[in-house]
């Protein structure tokens, strides 16, 4: 069973950085594109950025492009999120999750991915 575990939220001030990290078990991650939505209160979950299974390839929503990065660590089965430049607007419950299929980019759509963290919030105050 695949289980994906999220951490590094927390409370940092606007211009302030943050690290997530994504810990995954079971499966195969290294052959499986990752990504990082996050969901603000009252808002529909939105995709933040995704990775392939080789970490040779990010693909980024506009409103992070230049500020977040994403990177995996497929030897330590680790997904991560580097986030500098945060602005009050990116506070959200950050989630991780895994593609569907193997050894295929992936993209924005909720449904390529079929494996969900529970969560980790983050929150930037003004």
């Amino acid at each position: 069973q695949v289980q994906l575990v999220e951490s590094g939220g927390g409370l940092v001030q606007a211009g302030g950085s943050l690290r997530l990290s994504c810990a995954a078990s079971g499966g195969t991650f290294s052959e499986y594109s990752m990504a990082w939505f996050r969901q603000a209160p009252g808002k529909e979950r939105g995709f933040v950025g995704s990775v392939n299974w080789i970490g040779s390839y990010t693909y980024y929503v506009d409103s992070v492009k230049g500020r977040f990065t994403i990177s995996r660590d497929n030897a330590e089965n680790m997904l991560y999120l580097q986030m500098n430049s945060l602005k009050p607007e990116d506070t959200a419950v950050y989630f991780c999750a895994r593609a569907v299929y193997a050894r295929i980019p992936s993209g924005p759509g909720k449904l390529e991915y079929m494996y969900w963290g529970r969560g980790t919030q983050v929150t930037v105050s003004s």
